[in-house]
């Protein structure tokens, strides 16, 4: 079997002011939600789909954001499922998971990736 090999597209997100220390927002991508999250207390940029997959909500980039241990991690607003911000997994059950995408930041510009 081949893998096929994938291309990142870069895409300027925002500026790095436009996004709360310690929180999220919203970025939108053609039809895609991105959340977007700046872990201000670990100098750490991440994003996950918007959807939270639980319920099938539009509102990850509203939640809140800490750690279980060492990982870093996003729990929904209105059902506390929790989500690593670098693999996706759900950390408190192993129904689900979310996508997770690269951030760079260069000159205070944010740029997700997708392939």
């Amino acid at each position: 079997m081949i893998a096929e090999a994938t291309t990142t597209t870069w895409f300027y997100a925002c500026n790095v002011q436009d996004v709360p220390l310690n929180g999220g927002v919203c970025v939108k991508y053609n039809d895609v939600q991105i959340a977007l999250f700046h872990f201000s207390r670990r100098n750490e940029w991440y994003a996950t789909q918007n959807e939270c997959p639980h319920r099938m909500q539009m509102a990850l980039s509203r939640g809140m954001i800490g750690t279980l241990g060492e990982e870093p991690k996003v729990a929904c607003p209105f059902h506390k499922k929790t989500f690593s911000l670098k693999t996706g997994e759900c950390l408190n059950s192993d129904e689900c998971a979310i996508k997770i995408y690269p951030v760079k930041i260069e000159d205070g510009k944010v740029f997700i990736g997708v392939e």
